[in-house]
């Protein structure tokens, strides 16, 4: 009897202690991984940045389920839907169609060179959300969120993600990240960075509050159009 009180005293004991050792850094990881592990959910991108930017991107929705994830994005006037699976991608056209990635990266002039490096450099924001944790320097819990500042490089590769030559062009970047859970998984984050870019010899002041929310975790389906099923085997 002595034995079996010892060794649950003593499981409970190792128990606590795993519980104590989670960082803020280890709950993100673990709340980003449970909502990659759901069959789908949806979620919502507002980008901020100072009035006179040149580049304004418009608000993002996605959707990703059953191996398929669907993106609806704008800028300026313009919108583009994306459906992709695996290394597949469909997005649409200029006329209202659909063409492959493939031939849209094949035309090497116009807004499709900048549509063309947004998506191949994409990520869901469960696996982006992973990604700022690793980026950030510490986590701390304060307000109901967990909060930090960004490495020099987690702030390059930010600000570089759209196609505007590497790392190598930007100098001075920082950043901060924020998150928040609900149940034990990731509802919401949000990540500014800063940093000058220089592209095609012209130097670029860029300032951006980018604001990701999840919603319907475990709800979400994705239905694909016929015609794009014909592009997407």
């Amino acid at each position: 009897m002595k034995i079996k009180i010892l060794l649950s005293a003593t499981v409970l004991l190792t128990g606590s202690l795993l519980a104590a050792q989670a960082s803020p850094a280890d709950d993100i990881t673990s709340a980003a991984q449970k909502l990659g592990g759901e069959p789908g959910y949806s979620w919502h991108v507002t980008v901020f940045v100072p009035e006179g930017s040149r580049f304004r991107p418009g608000p993002q929705d996605g959707k990703t389920a059953g191996g398929v994830t669907y993106i609806k994005m704008s800028f300026r006037n313009d919108e583009t839907q994306v459906y992709m699976k695996g290394t597949n991608v469909v997005v649409t056209d200029p006329d209202g169609g659909w063409e492959t990635l493939a031939d849209m990266a094949s035309d090497d002039q116009g807004p499709g060179r900048f549509i063309v490096g947004m998506i191949r450099n994409f990520k869901t924001p469960a696996a982006q959300a992973a990604d700022l944790v690793a980026g950030a320097k510490e986590l701390q819990q304060t307000n109901g969120a967990y909060a930090g500042d960004l490495t020099a490089d987690a702030a390059k590769k930010l600000l570089s993600f759209r196609g505007r030559g590497g790392n190598a062009n930007i100098s001075n970047p920082s950043g901060t990240v924020q998150f928040w859970a609900a149940n034990g998984e990731l509802a919401k984050y949000e990540f500014h960075v800063k940093g000058t870019v220089t592209f095609n010899g012209n130097d670029v002041d860029v300032d951006r509050d980018t604001t990701v929310e999840i919603k319907d975790a475990g709800a979400t389906t994705v239905d694909v159009p016929g015609a794009v099923k014909k592009l997407m085997p």
